[in-house]
């Protein structure tokens, strides 16, 4: 992440969709040997369908609590867009507005969760906000 950084915004959200996928990716693996037979919740797919999607793929992506999150900042603070999708242990995704009280829907699948997420991005939104106004390689500009 710090060489991706290093390279501006566009290359640490890159650096960052890549690293959630592949340790979400071990995490799952890890709990299917450990506890077979007990269902993981679908952030593996959630993250792949989300990936897939070109708007939701130029912001930062986070979880928490096992919540996808996307940000037009590459740090904290985040400036939340598209809400946030969370995988049920059911094997459902439950989106919400980025206030954490408001939910939108509750859907079967990852890529309907995607779709619904893509409904809450502001039209003229502004992807990969940069962390810091002081830094030289990182202006505080968007960028596209």
């Amino acid at each position: 992440m710090a060489a991706a950084r290093s390279d501006g915004p566009a290359a640490a959200v890159e650096a960052r969709w890549l690293s959630l996928q592949l340790s979400w990716q071990w995490a799952r693996d890890v709990h299917e040997i450990r506890s077979p037979g007990h269902p993981y919740p679908g952030i593996v797919p959630l993250l792949e369908a989300a990936a897939a999607a070109p708007r939701l793929r130029r912001l930062y992506p986070f979880t928490s609590h096992f919540a996808l999150l996307f940000s037009s900042r590459t740090s904290y603070p985040w400036i939340l867009q598209a809400g946030s999708i969370e995988p049920l242990r059911n094997g459902s995704f439950k989106v919400r507005r980025r206030d954490p009280l408001t939910m939108i829907g509750e859907v079967e699948t990852a890529a309907e969760a995607v779709g619904l997420a893509l409904g809450l991005l502001p039209v003229d939104f502004e992807p990969v906000v940069t962390a810091s106004p002081t830094s030289t390689r990182d202006s505080a500009r968007p960028r596209r």
